[in-house]
């Protein structure tokens, strides 16, 4: 059976959830950075990707 897209399971894409383990994998290999230095930067700019990526000069 094929995915359903009018049915969303309530996750924001544009958000790093830094209590995920995986999400927070996920950012460092997409930025190329460490997972500590992706948490470090939620701490300092929130946990908006754009924000992120912005404050890692990516």
């Amino acid at each position: 059976m094929a995915d359903d897209k009018s049915k969303q399971d309530g996750r924001d894409d544009s958000k790093i959830d830094s209590n995920d383990p995986n999400e927070v994998e996920y950012a460092a290999k997409q930025f190329g950075v460490s997972a500590s230095e992706i948490r470090e930067a939620i701490k300092q700019v929130g946990s908006s990707r754009e924000a992120v990526k912005k404050h890692l000069g990516k």
